[in-house]
C-alpha cells in the first residue's frame, strides 16, 4: 500500500494525463456503442489494457530504491515481449475500413483517442526505462538502445497485426515463433512487406520519441 501512495505521489501529473486520455477513449466508445448498437471496437478496450502493462511495469520499478541489475535485466525482457501492444493500437485504424459509413467520424474519433492513448503510455514507458537504464548501466548509450527497442516494436508490431502472435505466444508457442522470425531475417526479399512496415513504422515510432523527448525534457528543465 505504502509503495501504490508513493507512486501516485511521484507520477500524479502523469497518471493525470493518462487517466483522462483513457477516460475520453472509453467514454468516446460507450458513445459509439450508444448510437450504433454495435460492440464492434470493444476489442480496445482489451488492446489498451496491454498497453497499459509496460507502463505498470517501468512505474513499479521506479519504486524500488535498491533495483539490482539481475532483476532489470529480468523485467526489462518481460517489458520488452509486451511494449509492442502499446504502439500496436494504431493498427487498429484498419478496422475503419470495414465499418458503416454511418457516423464514420465518430469510428475514427474512438480508434484515433485509444491509438493515441496507446502512444502516450508508450513514450511514457520507453522513457521510464531509458532513466532507469543509465542508473543501472551508466555505460550503455541508452538512446541508441532505445532506438533499437523502438524498431523492434515495430517488427513485434508486423507479427501481431500480420501474423497474429500475441505476447506470451514467446512462452507458450516459441517454436513458431522463432521459426517465423527466422524466416524474415534470413529471406528478406520473399518478405519485403515485413521490413517496409518495420522500418516505416519503426520510422514513425522513432519521430515521436524524438518529439516526446524533448518536450519531455524541456519541461523537466525548466521545473
Amino acid at each position: 500500500m505504502e509503495t501504490i501512495k508513493t507512486l501516485i505521489q511521484s507520477k500524479f501529473k502523469t497518471l493525470s494525463l493518462v487517466t483522462v486520455a483513457l477516460a475520453f477513449s472509453i467514454i468516446t466508445l460507450m458513445v459509439r456503442i450508444k448510437l450504433n448498437k454495435s460492440f464492434f471496437y470493444l476489442f480496445l478496450v482489451w488492446n489498451v489494457f496491454l498497453a497499459i502493462i509496460p507502463y505498470t511495469i517501468t512505474m513499479y520499478l521506479n519504486t524500488k530504491s535498491n533495483l539490482s541489475k539481475l532483476k532489470l535485466s529480468f523485467w526489462f525482457l518481460v517489458w520488452l515481449a509486451f511494449l509492442p501492444n502499446a504502439p500496436y493500437i494504431v493498427t487498429d485504424l484498419i478496422h475503419i475500413r470495414v465499418g458503416n459509413n454511418h457516423l464514420l467520424w465518430l469510428d475514427v474519433l474512438v480508434v484515433l483517442s485509444f491509438a493515441l492513448s496507446g502512444l502516450l503510455l508508450f513514450y511514457l514507458s520507453l522513457l521510464d526505462m531509458q532513466r532507469l537504464i543509465k542508473i543501472q548501466f551508466k555505460k550503455i548509450p541508452t538512446e541508441t538502445i532505445m532506438l533499437i527497442i523502438i524498431f523492434l516494436c515495430g517488427f513485434g508490431v508486423y507479427l501481431g497485426r500480420f501474423l497474429r502472435y500475441n505476447s506470451w505466444e514467446i512462452i507458450s508457442n516459441p517454436q513458431v515463433l522463432i521459426s517465423d522470425v527466422f524466416e524474415i531475417l534470413f529471406s528478406p526479399f520473399q518478405n519485403i512487406t515485413a521490413w517496409l512496415f518495420t522500418l516505416g513504422f519503426g520510422g514513425f515510432l522513432v519521430v515521436g520519441y524524438w518529439m516526446f523527448n524533448f518536450i519531455y525534457t524541456s519541461e523537466k528543465n525548466e521545473s
